[in-house]
C-alpha cells in the first residue's frame, strides 16, 4: 500500500528561468521524510492574492504507507 502527497511548486518564472536549486531543495526536503518523486506536472497554480493563475509545477510524491 502507498500513500500520495502533491505539493505546488510555483514562482515568478522570469524568462522561463526555473529556479533549479530551489526546486532541488523542495525534492530532497520530501525525500527525508521517506517521499519518492512520482511525477512532475505543469500547471496553472493559484496565487496567493487575487484569483489569477501563474505557471508552475505540481509535484507527485508516494512512499509506503506507514502504520
Amino acid at each position: 500500500m502507498y500513500e500520495y502527497k502533491v505539493v505546488s511548486f510555483r514562482e515568478s518564472l522570469i524568462g522561463d528561468a526555473l529556479d533549479g536549486g530551489k526546486l532541488e531543495k523542495t525534492l530532497n526536503k520530501h525525500a527525508e521524510d521517506g517521499w519518492a518523486l512520482k511525477a512532475i506536472t505543469s500547471a496553472d497554480v493559484k496565487g496567493r492574492v487575487g484569483p489569477g493563475a501563474v505557471d508552475g509545477l505540481l509535484l507527485t510524491f508516494e512512499r509506503p504507507r506507514q502504520g
